[in-house]
């Protein structure tokens, strides 16, 4: 008879082990972090299609976007999509001669310079103002960023779909986990 209540006890014991295991996990991937995976080739070179990364979800519960995260949004179609702030709330922002303009003053996007060595016609990135694409306002209106993927020609982007609602942001992300062979942190 102590045999089965000693067995009945520690059955009990895992029980409560793997549910609380579970219910930390679910906490963490629900409030904290998540992983997702890269799909497409809007990111590249930065981000290549089937890369997994983790999205730090608690970063903008205490801050704010800042130019060049990563970021992970609701988009309009239902999915999630990956790109980079380039232009935040108050800015004014346009491309000329594939340079980054914002309020008028020339940006530097270091992550770009490898991609347009390699465009041996045109520009990576078109000329366009706010204007342009249809957004009609001289700036981004508070609670707003703009955001773009590297691959300029091939990206599906604010200027396709407009300003993203900082509201829609899940997360920013920098750490790629998967392949194992390409593991490292981006900027």
């Amino acid at each position: 008879m102590e045999k089965k209540v000693k067995e009945k006890n520690e059955l009990w014991e895992w029980t409560k082990a793997l549910l609380i295991a579970f219910a930390i996990a679910a906490i963490i991937r629900y409030f904290l972090f998540t992983p997702i995976a890269v799909d497409g080739e809007s990111m590249m070179p930065t981000l290549e299609n089937g890369d997994r990364m983790i999205v730090n979800k608690i970063g903008y519960k205490i801050g704010e976007p800042k130019r060049f995260d990563i970021v992970v949004f609701h988009a309009p179609e239902k999915k999630n999509y990956i790109k980079r702030v380039i232009g935040l709330p108050g800015e004014t922002l346009e491309y000329k001669n594939d340079q980054l303009y914002i309020n008028g003053e020339p940006i530097d996007e270091p992550y770009l310079d490898a991609y347009k060595s390699q465009i041996t016609e045109g520009t990576l990135t078109e000329d366009f103002s706010l204007k342009d694409i249809g957004v009609n306002l001289e700036e981004i209106p508070e609670g707003f960023v703009f955001v773009m993927g590297d691959n300029r020609r091939y990206s599906k982007d604010s200027r396709h779909i407009g300003l993203v609602d900082q509201k829609e942001i899940i997360g920013n992300t920098s750490l790629i986990f998967w392949p194992f062979s390409e593991i490292k942190i981006v900027k």
